[in-house]
């Protein structure tokens, strides 16, 4: 399976050139104010432990009388009980910085060191990465793509993201988080999620409480059957190829329930469930985030 890939925009930038003229008195410069900046605590104030890694999802606490959070200067939702939940890109950086704003004004900063990701990567150097795309597949995309921005940004008011996640289907795992082909030198898609191969028509059920934001049917070209869940919080987790969808936009789902059934629908080889998760658009690993198999 290819990921999707995201367009980027391109950036214009102007330079403007000034003369300045200084007048015949020059008056002594007054002392430079600066901003200092907000006391450095270390992650543990957050109550941050397992998680901070590349691909990775962490769950902690802000200070007492916090009245707003951002990472790496984006808003991150705070729950009534101080309750927060993060995560990292597949390619974040090593560093990732976490302030808490209090009612007061003061803040308190914490740097947080991002482990590397660990991915399967093979490299095939006479090969080359040739995608020649049908003219239905370009005909189809772009709306679909769409589609699923939006369902990712619809948000809910749901707790699941809270919850210790469980996997929506058991099985041989057959596809890794993070595995990437590199062609001739040029880096392919990495993979978006983690695989289970499972018999068409075996149950999957959702992994935590959600709320439906998409449910594709007729399939899409690539994702085939497609349903995504808002776990609140920015936390979404997407299910592809399935041979049936068993809920509805706007339902509220149980951890537990079933949503689906496994398929080979879109683009697969064969029967297998492909579980995608991302938080507020960084993908991550839902392996770690569901833990061992039971």
């Amino acid at each position: 399976m290819r990921s999707v890939k995201m367009a980027w925009s391109s950036l214009a930038v102007a330079c403007v050139d000034a003369l300045v003229v200084a007048p015949p008195a020059v008056a002594a410069a007054a002392p430079m104010l600066t901003t200092p900046p907000p006391p450095a605590v270390p992650p543990e104030r957050f109550g941050l432990g397992d998680g901070m890694r590349q691909g990775g999802l962490a769950l902690g606490t802000v200070p007492a009388g916090t009245r707003s959070l951002t990472l790496d200067g984006k808003p991150v939702a705070v729950a009534p009980d101080g309750r927060f939940v993060i995560a990292f890109d597949r390619d974040a950086g090593p560093r990732a910085l976490l302030v808490a704003e209090s009612a007061d004004g003061t803040t308190l900063a914490a740097t947080l060191p991002v482990a590397p990701g660990t991915w399967r990567i093979e490299r095939l150097p006479t090969l080359r990465k040739v995608p020649v795309p049908s003219a239905e597949f370009a005909r189809r995309r772009a709306g679909e793509m769409a589609r699923i921005v939006a369902a990712r940004n619809v948000g809910s008011d749901a707790d699941g993201w809270r919850q210790h996640f469980v996997w929506p289907a058991t099985g041989r795992i057959s596809g890794l988080f993070g595995a990437q082909r590199i062609y001739a030198g040029e880096p392919g898609s990495y993979h978006g999620g983690v695989d289970v191969a499972k018999p068409e028509g075996a149950r999957v059920i959702a992994p935590a409480d959600g709320v439906v934001t998409l449910a594709a049917d007729p399939p899409f070209t690539l994702e085939g059957r497609l349903l995504i869940l808002d776990h609140g919080h920015g936390l979404t987790s997407a299910f592809l190829h399935l041979s049936r969808i068993d809920v509805a936009v706007g339902q509220h789902v149980r951890q537990g329930e079933p949503i689906g059934l496994v398929g080979r629908t879109g683009r697969a080889t064969g029967p297998h469930l492909h579980w995608a998760m991302t938080w507020n658009g960084a993908r991550i690993d839902p392996q770690p985030v569901a833990g061992a198999m039971r």
